[in-house]
């Protein structure tokens, strides 16, 4: 069971997120709709995750994720999971991309992957265990951008997917069973990536920071 603070300024989705929890066995312990009653409810409750919305009141541009980075910085390395209505790469480069000092158990998903339920149920208890998650659908469009006149173009198709795999936090014997592959060809993917990208092939969360380091230039303005 995690004990959790809920930031989501949409009634309906804050409601129906309280009840998903609580159904797994999770506890809700506050559930609020803005940016200012997120720390304080984290200040009161001292939670073991915090779920917030990027946007909320009351200019609904980045107050959510303000306020999840300034909440890792009052509490040490607080678990948060950021969710988006949109794939603003800057916001994940912002969250993810800040240093070594704190990108441990963090995770940015799209608003849609929460109907995914048991997909969004991972997500949230890999965050709390100290894991990196990145939505799929902002490591493709991150890949994509940063693929022109870049060393990605030195990666097979094969070696992509694979580096998609590794920015979502995935193990090297999860990305073999996610691609149908022997955990051996993960490996030899896995070294041959960091070779061409001369990245540091150290294991966990390191490894995300790599990829989200060599990635990082490839951000775009907030969306309005």
């Amino acid at each position: 069971m995690l004990r959790v603070v809920l930031a989501e300024d949409a009634v309906l989705l804050r409601a129906g997120l309280v009840e998903l929890l609580t159904r797994v066995g999770h506890e809700v312990v506050a559930a609020v709709g803005d940016a200012g009653a997120l720390a304080r409810a984290v200040d009161d409750e001292r939670p073991d995750v915090v779920i917030t919305d990027v946007r909320m009141p009351p200019g609904f541009r980045d107050e959510g994720l303000r306020a999840a980075l300034d909440l890792r910085a009052r509490h040490g390395r607080l678990p948060v999971l950021v969710l988006s209505q949109y794939v603003a790469t800057a916001y994940a480069t912002q969250l993810l991309g800040g240093g070594a000092a704190g990108v441990a158990g963090l995770g940015y998903l799209l608003k849609d992957r929460v109907g995914e339920v048991e997909e969004f149920l991972d997500a949230l208890r890999r965050v709390a265990a100290g894991e990196t998650v990145i939505d799929p659908e902002v490591v493709r469009v991150l890949l994509a951008r940063k693929a022109q006149g870049d060393p990605l173009d030195r990666l097979t198709p094969r070696e992509r997917e694979v580096l998609a795999l590794m920015a979502q936090g995935l193990n090297n014997q999860a990305i073999a069973h996610r691609l149908g592959v022997t955990e051996a060809s993960a490996v030899k993917h896995a070294s041959n990536i960091f070779a061409k990208l001369e990245l540091d092939p150290a294991d966990g969360n390191r490894r995300v920071l790599a990829v989200l380091a060599h990635l990082r230039g490839a951000g775009e303005p907030p969306r309005a």
